[in-house]
């Protein structure tokens, strides 16, 4: 295969490396391109092998760097999509997939700057890819042949979980994963705070936070992988009658907890809805 990436950042940069170390593409089959000579050389330096070309240095760095290749990643900000889309379109060969990584631009958005039948993958990736675990859902656009959804799919394997769904889907994906983990985030910091207002220092009740955060969610894997704990199982099992746990669950419920966080998960797909129409013009 022959990457392309447009625009190597943290993101598109966590998917590179979890490619290549899964074998899905070689480094000296990679082309990216970064805006600044200074960003282009820090990239070179993570990414050995990796050829990295500067918008800076060179206004045609886009263009060039899309030739002869089989997948192309936009990894440019949301509002930057269709124009680099529109930038590089003469130049894509006709059977190169594009992919797309941001939230709120729709598919037939970037469809309308790309030569017409150019095959076009949405993807939502959440930052745990940054670390090798996070979760991306696929959605490829009508045309899209399955060896052509199953490359797309296989870079974004190394890194994570991938779940292919349908595009009216994505802004669930959103909701339940792109944004999800400043929810755990926040869920940590709260429980941090109070443990340090409980008398615990700070620095430990951080640690203990992350800890539990981990440890509860490699427990939560390990129940679905295996087929025998659910959430909810899990969550029961750590329910002693008339213990602690109990009560804090209570506490939870008879505040609105479960009403709070679908509240905002509608937040975040209404805002991934409302992003789309707005990057369509």
């Amino acid at each position: 295969m022959k990457l392309t990436i447009l625009g190597l950042g943290t993101m598109t940069g966590a998917i590179l490396t979890g490619a290549i170390e899964a074998g899905a593409v070689r480094a000296e089959d990679v082309r990216a391109t970064t805006r600044s000579a200074a960003s282009a050389e820090r990239a070179r330096g993570r990414h050995p092998g990796v050829e990295v070309l500067a918008a800076e240095e060179d206004p045609q760095a886009n263009v060039r760097a899309v030739e002869g290749a089989d997948v192309v990643l936009l990894g440019v900000k949301p509002k930057d999509m269709a124009a680099t889309a529109a930038e590089v379109a003469q130049a894509l060969p006709e059977a190169a997939t594009v992919v797309s990584v941001a939230a709120g631009v729709r598919a037939e958005t970037l469809a309308a700057a790309l030569r017409e039948g150019q095959p076009l993958v949405r993807t939502m990736p959440n930052t745990p890819l940054t670390v090798g675990s996070g979760v991306v859902g696929v959605a490829p656009a009508a045309g899209v042949t399955d060896a052509q959804a199953e490359a797309v799919e296989a870079l974004f394997a190394g890194s994570g979980l991938v779940v292919r769904v349908a595009e009216e889907q994505l802004a669930a994906v959103v909701a339940a994963a792109g944004s999800a983990p400043a929810y755990v985030f926040l869920l940590a910091e709260a429980i941090a705070r109070h443990a340090e207002e409980l008398g615990l220092d700070r620095s430990d009740a951080e640690a203990m936070a992350a800890a539990t955060v981990k440890g509860a969610g490699l427990m939560l894997q390990r129940g679905i992988r295996e087929g025998d704990q659910t959430a909810e199982d899990l969550r029961r099992g750590v329910m002693s009658p008339g213990g602690t746990t109990e009560q804090a669950i209570r506490t939870f419920q008879e505040g609105g907890f479960e009403r709070l966080v679908a509240d905002a998960m509608d937040a975040a797909a209404r805002r991934d809805e409302e992003m789309g129409r707005e990057f369509a013009g």
